[in-house]
């Protein structure tokens, strides 16, 4: 009965006590295992620790441009997921900013083997082949983006100079990769409008010719005012209908046709030809945008006439074509600074790696785990081999994994 009114949980609360004195007798009676192994593990790791290199770790940062900038800028985003490496093209193409860009291009093999030409790293790091030092150099290496879009790029080395250059080299290896792509993006708009310019010139002095030898051969041709200006504005609005189409088609070479700007200038087409419609059917020029009263006068004089209006039309379309070739110049120049570096590298002078205090804790750490483990893994065993029908059956086991 005595039994039976103890406050409960007095039982389980003895039970706890003598199971936690079980296993301090446990641990001292394996003390060395438990405090001398884990401290002569831990010497070890200081003395290795000690003996690792210094590592020294160069970082640069630098700003991409703005998604928007220009809509040569657009078509570089949309073109350059080909220059990365198989594992980033794929994030290139589904890219929330342009800091990702950026980061596919730092990571491509195409930087990666300028800079391992320029620093020797294939001797340098003592690999067989081109792909171990690519996986050698990539593992030394961290570019990242932050939240805010500045790329991060660090480099790991034993020299604090050689650390600092090599992250310096990636910031002016991406410079000029970007200046090539940007070439190819925007120079391919400007080279096509060059070769329109010179066509329209040269085409513009042929009128100039006809004119004058048409002048030679009939004489000065009197026009009144009020049919130079129409035929001027005729030869004007055929003028702008060319140069626009010139303009879509220098357009395409960089973009889509689903692009804003291209959709926008097929809408600018449409409008003057619809007025230029308009300007025949309102009889004041026929479909060649010569005058209808010059049909009332020699032949001579209709062959002045057209002449004149080539003169005006090859004029006009020289002009709007230079002006569009300016446009693609100046854009191109724009597009070729993108990057902009808030830090350069410079030699560090304090060393990054190894944390040889943080070795030392952790080591000791997981071996005394270890150690405690291997106590209670013996303990086991010692109390297993006291007993009779366990130490058979240990026996038997070891018998049947010796196959005997």
């Amino acid at each position: 009965m005595a039994d039976e009114q103890l406050p409960p949980g007095t039982a389980a609360t003895g039970d706890d006590e003598i199971s936690l004195l079980e296993i301090l007798v446990v641990l001292a009676r394996h003390k060395r295992l438990v405090f001398v192994f884990p401290f002569a593990c831990a010497v070890i790791a200081a003395l290795i620790s000690l003996a690792l290199p210094n590592i020294y770790t160069g970082t640069a940062r630098i700003l991409p441009p703005e998604q928007s900038a220009s809509p040569l800028t657009a078509a570089l985003l949309g073109n350059i997921a080909g220059l990365s490496t198989a594992s980033t093209a794929g994030s290139a193409l589904g890219l929330k900013n342009p800091s990702d860009l950026y980061v596919g291009m730092l990571q491509s093999r195409t930087i990666a083997d300028a800079i391992i030409q320029r620093f020797g790293l294939e001797k340098l790091y003592d690999k067989d082949t081109v792909v171990d030092t690519r996986k050698k150099l990539a593992s030394v290496s961290s570019i990242t983006a932050d939240q805010n879009g500045i790329i991060n790029i660090e480099v790991d080395d034993q020299d604090p100079k050689r650390a600092a250059a090599m992250a310096n080299a990636y910031v002016e290896q991406l410079d000029q990769l970007t200046q090539k792509v940007t070439v190819t993006t925007a120079g391919r708009q400007r080279v096509f409008l060059e070769k329109q310019l010179r066509q329209a010139k040269d085409q513009l002095a042929d009128a100039e010719v006809a004119l004058r030898d048409t002048q030679q051969k009939t004489g000065l041709i009197s026009l009144t005012e009020q049919g130079k200006a129409t035929i001027q504005s005729a030869a004007y609005l055929q003028a702008q209908i060319q140069a626009k189409q010139v303009q879509l088609d220098a357009m395409r070479t960089g973009m889509t046709e689903g692009n804003p700007d291209y959709v926008r200038a097929q809408q600018e087409l449409a409008t003057m030809k619809v007025e230029l419609a308009r300007l025949v059917k309102s009889n004041s020029v026929d479909a060649s945008g010569v005058i209808p009263s010059a049909g009332t006068i020699p032949e001579r004089g209709l062959e002045y006439v057209r002449k004149f209006r080539d003169v005006q039309y090859y004029q006009t379309l020289f002009d709007l074509i230079a002006r569009q070739y300016e446009i693609a110049k100046s854009q191109e120049a724009a597009e070729s600074g993108l990057i902009q570096v808030l830090d350069r590298a410079v030699p560090p002078d304090k060393k990054s790696k190894p944390y040889r205090l943080l070795i030392v804790v952790v080591t000791g750490l997981l071996s005394g785990m270890l150690g405690m483990l291997l106590t209670f893994v013996l303990d086991a065993r010692e109390r297993a081999m006291s007993d009779p029908v366990r130490s058979s059956l240990i026996k038997e086991l070891r018998r049947l994994l010796r196959g005997r």
